[in-house]
């Protein structure tokens, strides 16, 4: 089943997917347009991994690493299908970033990965943007090029773990103004789902409501005031947003990115 979160006549509702359709619990089917869409559950630690497709690290000439380059967000970069993301005025290159999103379900803690799956909840789709021009290199992922006020979407639906038959065989793709920019496939992670959980679960306990994003394929591109931009992870649904300039936030030139 896929499961939302949406804002409507003054008041936050969970929903489901009938028919193609969003359905509130009271039974209400609104149009996609007349809600605001929220995340479709509420986050809790948010894990990102960072240069996880080959081909990924290939376009940004960087060398393989041995284990997972792993930094965490604030919930302030989330916002949900359909959001506003502030373009800031000086960046010259920032770009998307489609991923599988995995949402902890169960408390895991120092779980073999034959049995990662048990502690899975589902999965979203994630747009986590990125302004390049602060990224200083994979040791340090630079706050300010990871970590803005909605730059990381999430959403439209979170699908039941159950719905979702191989996680690590699900297409990706990016279109931007309807223009094909990006695809991949799961397939080509260089560090698998279950291997994630393994690893963070190691020396940390995972918790319900903790995300892992998972990183994203070859074919990033600058984006632009005006840009329309969706991300689709096969069988977990596209995820809208939109481009917009700093006058959208009510923010004027900023002194500094």
């Amino acid at each position: 089943m896929k499961h939302a979160r949406v804002a409507y006549a003054g008041a936050v509702h969970n929903a489901v997917e009938v028919a193609g359709r969003l359905q509130l619990t009271d039974g209400r089917t609104p149009a996609e347009h007349e809600v605001v869409w929220l995340p479709p559950f509420v986050p809790r630690t948010i894990f990102a991994v960072g240069l996880n497709y080959a081909d990924h690290v290939k376009e940004l000439a960087f060398s393989k690493q041995e284990e997972p380059l792993i930094f965490l967000k604030g919930p302030n970069a989330i916002a949900g299908h359909r959001a506003q993301s502030r373009r800031p005025a000086e960046a010259t290159f920032m770009h998307y970033e489609c991923e599988l999103a995995v949402v902890i379900g169960k408390t895991a803690r120092d779980v073999a990965r034959t049995h990662a799956y048990e502690h899975v909840a589902g999965y979203t789709v994630a747009n986590d943007y990125a302004v390049r021009d602060y990224l200083e290199n994979y040791y340090r992922p630079n706050l300010r090029a990871k970590n803005r006020d909605a730059l990381t979407l999430l959403g439209p639906w979170l699908v039941d773990a159950a719905d979702i038959a191989d996680p690590m065989n699900l297409s990706l793709s990016t279109r931007v103004n309807g223009k094909l920019t990006q695809e991949g496939t799961t397939k080509n992670m260089i560090f698998d789902v279950p291997f994630l959980i393994e690893y963070l679960s190691a020396f940390m306990t995972l918790s319900p409501g903790d995300v892992i994003l998972t990183g994203t394929p070859e074919g990033v591109i600058n984006v632009n005031v005006g840009d329309a931009v969706v991300t689709e992870v096969e069988g977990v649904g596209k995820l809208t947003n939109f481009i917009v300039a700093d006058a959208a936030f009510g923010i004027g030139r900023e002194a500094s990115l």
